[in-house]
């Protein structure tokens, strides 16, 4: 029987570490891939989250941690190649001796017109991992967007392009009537005019008049994510304010390589973690999508073989009964992969 569609991850998602040296040009290879989306972070320099893809352009610039529209940085990510990609001397990029970290994600490389929805969308999908990059335009009206997934996506991070505006988060647990924002703390909101109380489906998702995610005359990137047993999982845990070890533990299937969460019923920050800026339990660092802060040093969270381990009781991870939502990618499945060979994993 198989239990996974992917064996090795990182075809499809790597982490990648390194230092600026303010050169322009400078190469960062080692992804694996030709990475669609990348995001990256300073982690010694208070440097914002950038985020750059193929569908929009390389050196199309957007922050995650600011309402401001997309900018063309020239010295910034100038180009993907096939084992990674070219930066210039920006210091959100490069900064001279700071430490660095990107994300990287493979979609479906050149994109393709989508007319599943209501409005047409360009879209470079993969559906095989669950990833797909969505652009399309609002018109103030109730209307739906493709895709190209086959599947409902469980997670959904949108981001008005041409004028300042916050981002826009769907995730499965909260549901379409309710959005979260990946730009602010704020708690889950109450909407009916950003995903229109619908949830979306195995080919396009909802959008209403809201300035968030369908305003007139405005151009909107959607970053689409579909769970893939073994890969990729988004749910939620409520968290029960115990500290020294005796928080939750949230079952994965798989040894996580990324784990984003966030408190949804109250306000608080965004948090990244993983296993390459640090690499073992006892200092899982953390890095904030809402703020520019530098790295945070950490002992609050374990990265298991199978899931994550909550061992803290501060606010932003494990508050009594508060609810808190995740998106996660794995380093190795935990379970046999689809060639029938068991993957052994273990905990650092």
């Amino acid at each position: 029987m198989a239990y996974t569609t992917i064996d090795d991850p990182a075809q499809y998602f790597n982490i990648k570490l390194y230092t600026g040296n303010a050169t322009n040009p400078t190469t960062i290879s080692g992804i694996g891939f030709q990475p669609d989306w990348v995001w990256t972070k300073g982690r010694s320099a208070a440097e914002g989250h950038r985020l750059c893809d193929s569908v929009r352009g390389a050196t199309k610039d957007l922050l995650s941690n600011t309402t401001a529209a997309e900018s063309t940085n020239t010295i910034g990510l100038k180009s993907f190649n096939s084992d990674g990609y070219v930066i210039g001397n920006s210091n959100g990029y490069n900064f001279n001796s700071a430490t660095f970290v990107s994300w990287n994600w493979l979609a479906g490389g050149s994109a393709s017109s989508n007319t599943d929805g209501s409005i047409t969308s360009t879209v470079s999908a993969n559906a095989t991992a669950g990833f797909s990059i969505v652009s399309y335009s609002g018109n103030d009206t109730q209307e739906t967007v493709g895709h190209n997934l086959g599947v409902a996506p469980s997670m959904i991070i949108i981001k008005r392009r041409n004028v300042s505006a916050n981002w826009c988060v769907y995730h499965k647990s909260i549901g379409a009537e309710k959005y979260l924002e990946l730009s602010t703390t704020i708690a889950q909101a109450d909407s009916n005019s950003t995903f229109n109380d619908t949830e979306p489906t195995s080919s396009v998702f909802s959008i209403y008049d809201a300035g968030l995610t369908g305003a007139t005359g405005s151009n909107y990137i959607a970053y689409c994510f579909a769970e893939k047993k073994g890969y990729s999982k988004f749910g939620k845990y409520t968290g029960n304010g115990q500290a020294s070890g005796g928080g939750p533990f949230i079952y994965l299937g798989f040894k996580p390589a990324f784990f984003l969460l966030k408190e949804s019923s109250n306000a608080d920050n965004w948090i990244i973690l993983d296993d390459k800026r640090q690499g073992f339990n006892g200092r899982n660092d953390m890095l904030f999508p809402n703020l520019n802060n530098v790295e945070y040093a950490s002992d609050r969270v374990e990265l298991m073989s199978n899931g994550v381990k909550i061992i803290d009781n501060d606010g932003s991870i494990n508050t009594n009964d508060a609810t808190y939502i995740y998106m996660a990618f794995a380093e190795n499945p935990f379970v046999a992969n689809d060639s029938g060979t068991a993957v052994p994993v273990t905990a650092r």
